[in-house]
């Protein structure tokens, strides 16, 4: 028998684990796994809200089979088109001829372009409803949430909200499916890591999707990725909220790359200044050890970033480099920012990084700070000064002190 279980009277979780996949979409980092949720609403008609990576149809059909027997699938709705959600919808097809494909305008060349499906679409519009026995399902377009053509369904039965993959997560789910089962520090850290790498670039479209619900009664939030938000569907919305507005927590995030130490030397001098006055959250990372996924997560959490490199080949170390693209594409604003890094014959770290500041438009707190094959006391006392200006500033911010 196969996992599943009823998240409201009449609906189903029949989603999947992945834990054998290392690398979603081929780049961020699955410590953990991470689940592909879909659901089942068995009603006068059946309707599905999105599917399961392909990787995973042959369990997910028996989950459907175990439910509904031999009864037909009445609707597919195709919340968000990612293949990683709608990779089963072939094999639904095939089981279920009769299905129709329910999406909006921008939905279908999707469907076309991966699958070659170009039958059965029942074409939504925003506000519109199916019905389907007891639960009546009405449909939001939220264009660019992180897609152009995602939306989500409420079922204004149950008040369930379907969000594809917004107030989603990465992380498998480990036997707990909601949010009063699970560890929220874990989920909430990997939701963050989620959002402000695959979504955060659209956050004004996150904001103007979360004003579009505001008025609705959300009993419960079903994503695609992560816990099922059944006892506080509230919390996730205000931490989209938060992220959305590029609101800050009183913390400094340091990165740097360093090819013999020198740099790391200075990263870790200047985190002591920082934490001795009186800073707790103090993060450091090693560009080169640590994925830039979990890097941009941080940032995204806290006000102040300090970003350190050496010279490599007349610019800013690589592994460096792959932050600040990070950065720069991801739409993030109002974080403050310092440089320092270091140098033998050629420069152009510390200038790149300072190219990069200009581009992105945070404020620069203090001067840079660039050491000459290795820091000296000069850089040490600079480096000093540093810290406690980033303190100073964080502190009138925030209002501590």
């Amino acid at each position: 028998m196969n996992c599943r279980l009823s998240i409201r009277e009449d609906i189903h979780w029949i989603g999947v684990n992945d834990r054998e996949t290392t690398l979603f979409e081929n780049y961020w980092p699955l410590e953990k796994g991470v689940a592909y949720n879909s659901y089942l609403i068995n009603d006068e008609k059946i309707a599905i809200l999105d599917t399961v990576k392909f990787n995973k149809t042959t369990e997910y059909l028996e989950k459907i089979k175990e439910i509904i027997g031999d009864r037909q699938v009445d609707y597919l709705i195709v919340n968000h088109m990612e293949p990683d959600h709608s990779g089963s919808m072939l094999a639904l097809l095939g089981a279920y001829p009769d299905m129709k494909i329910v999406g909006n305008k921008k939905t279908f060349p999707f469907i076309e372009g991966f699958y070659g499906i170009t039958r059965n679409y029942y074409e939504v519009g925003d506000g519109d409803s199916i019905d389907l026995g007891k639960h009546k399902l009405t449909f939001y377009l939220t264009p660019m949430v992180h897609w152009p053509e995602t939306m989500m369904t409420f079922d204004e039965t149950s008040g369930v909200l379907f969000s594809m993959d917004a107030f989603g997560g990465f992380g498998a789910l480990d036997g707990g499916i909601f949010d009063d089962e699970i560890n929220f520090e874990f989920y909430e850290d990997e939701t963050r890591r989620y959002y402000s790498n695959i979504v955060a670039k659209y956050s004004p479209m996150v904001q103007r999707s979360l004003k579009k619900l505001g008025g609705l009664d959300i009993k419960m939030i079903a994503p695609t990725h992560g816990p099922v938000w059944r006892s506080n569907p509230s919390k996730i919305v205000e931490l989209y909220d938060k992220w959305s507005r590029f609101e800050a927590e009183h913390g400094v995030v340091i990165v740097y790359g360093s090819m013999y130490g020198n740099t790391a030397k200075m990263a870790d001098y200047l985190a002591r200044i920082i934490a001795e006055n009186g800073v707790k959250n103090v993060k450091v990372f090693d560009a080169s050890k640590t994925h830039n996924s979990y890097i941009l997560s941080e940032i995204w959490k806290y006000k102040a970033v300090v970003i350190g490199s050496c010279a490599y080949n007349t610019k800013v170390f690589s592994s460096v480099e792959t932050v600040l693209a990070k950065l720069s594409n991801s739409g993030l604003k109002d974080r403050l920012i310092s440089v320092f890094g270091n140098k033998s014959w050629s420069g152009g770290g510390v200038s790149g990084i300072e190219a990069f500041v200009n581009e992105i438009g945070w404020e620069k707190i203090g001067p840079s700070i660039e050491a000459t094959y290795s820091p000296k006391d000069v850089e040490f006392e600079a480096l000093n000064a540093l810290g406690k200006e980033i303190v100073e500033r964080l502190n009138t911010d925030f209002n501590v002190g």
